[in-house]
């Protein structure tokens, strides 16, 4: 009966015999140095240079692990399978295909083939990652957005951002609501973009991301045309299809004193 040849463990440790790393390497290494054909492996002649291969090793004095010589058993099992006489037919017996002996231990090859350059591919890619260099992201300083925004923008640009909101805002509204949100007025929506624009310059789109009603976008961009307007805020960016970034304005402590009552 053909012993089946079992496959390493990927959890154990590798034991490397010379250049080889188990005993399917080195018997794919002889059946490449001796040009055969992996699907019709010259048995005998494979088995001798292995045999040859594991005496070379222990005259050497080297360890050899176990499951090399499992595969030199397996190899002269199939030898002795190849060699021995097919049992004649009798003539009322249906014709039955005879199986290869080598047909488990070829498919054992090739699997192992596949995962090697399998293998050999991810570490190109690790080598040439290996050599690249990523710089990590850092926060852009709150003095150069100030200080790199050409001022300027339009309220047509305003216009166009807005409906790039609102379209993004129908896209996410839910088909059916069944509550109504709350109503906020102009002058409450005012108090809170300057507090989110006291901490920082901000993009325009920002200011809607949480809103989900059209009430809600309505009012804030109001908001924003009546601060910009009071000059408590200021609305730049830096060129064409750029973002549209707001910063405080030269009066926005003007208008923190003295904020407005709520519409």
């Amino acid at each position: 009966m053909n012993k089946q040849v079992q496959p390493q463990n990927l959890f154990q440790p590798v034991i490397k015999v010379h250049d080889f790393e188990g005993s399917l390497d080195l018997l794919l290494h002889l059946i490449k140095q001796s040009e055969m054909d992996i699907y019709d492996i010259q048995i005998s002649q494979i088995t001798s240079q292995y045999l040859d291969y594991l005496h070379q090793m222990q005259s050497h004095q080297l360890e050899v692990a176990g499951e090399y010589f499992v595969m030199a058993a397996t190899l002269m099992d199939i030898k002795s399978q190849m060699l021995l006489p097919s049992p004649p037919v009798l003539d009322d017996e249906p014709e039955v295909e005879e199986i290869d002996p080598r047909q488990e231990l070829v498919e054992q090859l090739l699997e192992y083939q596949r995962y090697k350059k399998a293998a050999d591919r991810l570490k190109d890619k690790e080598n040439l990652r290996q050599q690249e260099y990523t710089r990590p992201a850092m926060q852009v300083p709150r003095e150069m957005v100030k200080s790199h925004v050409e001022p300027g923008i339009k309220l047509t640009d305003l216009q166009q951002a807005f409906a790039a909101v609102l379209r993004r805002q129908q896209l996410a509204t839910p088909l059916v609501e069944t509550v109504a949100a709350e109503k906020v007025s102009i002058g409450q929506q005012m108090n809170h973009v300057i507090e989110i624009v006291h901490d920082g310059p901000v993009r325009f789109e920002d200011l809607f991301k949480d809103l989900h009603t059209r009430d809600g976008l309505v009012t804030t961009f109001l908001a924003i045309l009546e601060l910009a307007k009071h000059q408590a805020i200021t609305i730049n960016q830096g060129g064409l299809f750029e973002p549209i970034i707001l910063v405080e304005g030269p009066k926005s402590d003007e208008y923190e004193t003295n904020q407005p009552s709520a519409d």
